[in-house]
């Protein structure tokens, strides 16, 4: 143009005066007249002016009228919000003189779109950064999040029950899906905001993948000014970020998280899908070992990020996998900044090796994660740029073995009469300091470590059984001559053996135990049971409860129930010998008392109800477990089975005292 300015031509069904000067406008400026142009800006001007009088011509319209394009950093603009959305409004190429003409002799001007802008390289940064600057939508301050509260119904089906997160833009919930009976994940968000279109595009293509690796996308639904996404929900799984928020993983562990979420990814992108916003929260492992991923292309889509073209989709979720496999080792975030409760790298460890950042880090696992993470990786390795090559370079990695698993620990027996004891059977044996070491060649092998340890530990424990009878032996040998008359002492020997033992002498006396602590028990992968306070049980107050929460259905293994039952697990501080159980409900229960096992016992509270040893059912408001023989435990679990109805119509549980004696 002669004074630099742009024309624009809008085609719409505006009015003719408008359309006429706009034309008339461009074809004067491309004619090269400088003076000429100038009456063509303020034509276009006078042209815009007109089109904003028709009814229904939008400011848009007027702009592509002949209106002088503004930028944000124009004054005129300042205390304004400017309006920008994530998808650009389309817009009318400038055309030549002769084809204006032709199309304003025909009459109907046809509109070309304009080319599509060069996308600038982007430099790799953390691919989950906290405020991403590519995402340019704003939120229409109309449109806030959808705000809705616990036990309200979406789409007639879905009872929402617990808020997982809330943003601006949308929350996110735990809820039921009230025709299938099963717990759902329900993402809601505005109909009429920038991204709603967007989010249920990515829902229903997530949605289609069909792969059980990624957690299914149930439903997509646009309904009058509510959209909602509704998912699977796995109760019973926990996400990287948990399982890492205490310590680095082991190699093992680190391998098959890193082998079976490439393989995920890697399968998506061949179908032409794509993460986008894979985290450590995203990456989820069920209790039978298996990683699932959440969120595959409706995470980036709710949070605004763009759609990448199938290279950089590529590169974005290869990185973001290295990511996940950086802090699996390290239990350090790889960038500068604290992310999911883990620390970030110090800027001058950028561009480092795992093994670099801590110690004891599997060789080949580090190199990978560089490769995978880093554009130019240390010691000029090659990096991995594409899923695909993720997986072929795992595959390639030396097998990384599962630790054995390590022996039971079996408590000492209780020692009543000491001095009647036998002496061990293995004395400790004194290292020969002048005796050498076995060559590599003649030490046994594991299999043979595995026997030697096996036949060990099946003596320890004949001998554990062993001194434990004896034990038992002498104690109800003390305690029958404690309860002996004492005419009965002072007869001759032969008289007292031959004599039928009475009721009274076989009848023991329970002891109360100290319960230390109580805590409401779910399985592992639940929240706490009920909002009361656990300890209620224990305060020798049967006007104090404890109640569990309230459920639409009995317990059982099938459904409509939810899930199986819940409890109370009781720590008597140390092990002790248990004889009886007393417990006292509020209303007719069903409950069963366990124990467990041995290999459990270190850390009960996170293993499943199955892990636990069934020591008495029994049902009614006050039950009375009373065991045959004492057991040695220091754990007590009491698993409610079936619950009383209260006056709502639901099933909930009270328990109001529990006694432990000995």
């Amino acid at each position: 143009m002669a004074d630099g300015t742009k024309a624009v031509v809008d085609t719409s069904a505006v009015g003719a005066a408008a359309d006429e000067a706009a034309l008339a406008a461009a074809i004067d400026e491309l004619a090269g007249s400088e003076d000429a142009g100038e009456d063509a800006s303020a034509d276009a001007r006078e042209g815009a002016a007109a089109a904003a009088a028709v009814p229904g011509r939008t400011t848009a319209d007027a702009e592509a009228a002949g209106a002088p394009e503004r930028t944000p950093d124009d004054p005129a603009d300042e205390g304004q919000e400017p309006a920008v959305g994530e998808e650009t409004s389309e817009m009318t190429a400038p055309l030549s003189v002769q084809e204006l003409r032709a199309e304003l002799a025909a009459g109907s001007p046809r509109k070309k779109p304009a080319p599509e802008p060069t996308r600038p390289a982007r430099r790799p940064t953390d691919p989950q950064p906290t405020i991403d600057p590519r995402d340019t939508a704003t939120l229409p301050r109309t449109l806030p999040a959808p705000q809705r509260r616990s036990g309200d119904m979406i789409g007639h089906r879905y009872r929402l029950e617990e808020c997982i997160s809330q943003t601006e833009t949308f929350s996110s919930w735990r809820a039921v899906d009230e025709k299938l009976r099963r717990a759902v994940g329900v993402h809601l968000m505005a109909s009429g905001h920038q991204r709603a279109r967007k989010v249920l595009a990515a829902a229903k293509s997530a949605a289609l993948l069909g792969d059980p690796r990624f957690v299914q996308v149930l439903d997509a639904v646009h309904e009058g000014e509510l959209v909602y996404v509704v998912r699977e929900w796995l109760p019973h799984s926990s996400d990287l970020a948990r399982l890492i928020a205490n310590g680095p993983m082991e190699p093992h562990e680190a391998y098959q998280m890193v082998r079976q979420v490439a393989d995920a990814v890697a399968a998506a992108h061949r179908r032409g899908q794509a993460h986008l916003r894979l985290t450590p929260r995203c990456v989820l492992r069920t209790d039978s070992g298996q990683y699932r991923i959440n969120g595959i292309a409706v995470d980036a889509a709710l949070r605004g990020l763009p759609a990448e073209g199938a290279e950089d989709a590529q590169r974005a979720d290869t990185r973001a996998i290295g990511a996940l496999l950086f802090a699996a080792l390290t239990h350090r975030w790889p960038y500068p900044e604290d992310r999911y409760d883990l620390q970030g790298l110090p800027k001058g460890l950028q561009n480092v090796a795992p093994d670099q950042v801590r110690a004891g880090v599997h060789k080949g696992l580090s190199e990978l994660a560089a490769r995978t993470l880093f554009d130019q990786p240390p010691h000029h390795a090659q990096p991995i740029t594409t899923p695909e090559e993720l997986v072929r370079a795992i595959a390639k990695l030396p097998r990384i073995r599962q630790p054995e698993p390590e022996l039971p620990v079996f408590p000492a027996p209780p020692r009543h009469n000491t001095h009647a004891l036998p002496t061990a059977p293995n004395p400790t044996r004194v290292a020969d300091a002048t005796v050498s070491p076995l060559p590599a060649s003649s030490r046994p092998t594991s299999s043979r470590r595995f026997r030697r340890r096996l036949r060990q530990v099946v003596k320890a424990t004949a001998w554990t059984v062993a001194l434990g009878a004896i034990g038992v032996a002498s104690w109800q040998f003390v305690d029958h001559l404690r309860h002996t008359t004492g005419s009965s002492v002072t007869s001759s020997l032969p008289s007292a053996t031959s004599a039928s033992p009475s009721p009274q002498a076989s009848t023991h006396n329970p002891v109360p135990l100290t319960v230390k602590s109580v805590q409401s028990y779910t399985g592992p992968g639940e929240g706490n049971e009920g909002s009361d306070n656990p300890a209620k049980t224990i305060d020798n107050d049967p006007n104090t409860v404890w109640t569990t929460q309230w459920y639409a259905d009995q317990f059982g293994p099938k459904a409509p129930a939810l899930k199986a039952g819940t409890g109370l697990l009781l720590d008597l501080g140390s092990p002790q010998a248990v004889s009886s159980v007393s417990v006292q409900f509020v209303g007719e229960h069903t409950a069963e008392l366990r124990v467990p096992n041995a290999s459990i016992a270190a850390n009960p509270a996170q293993a499943k109800v199955d892990g636990f040893t069934v020591l008495g059912k029994k049902s009614g408001p006050n039950v009375d477990y009373v065991l045959d023989s004492p057991v040695t435990t220091r754990y007590l679990l009491l698993w409610l089975t079936a619950l009383p109805k209260d006056g709502n119509g639901h099933f909930t549980g009270q328990v109001a005292e529990v006694k432990v004696s000995g």
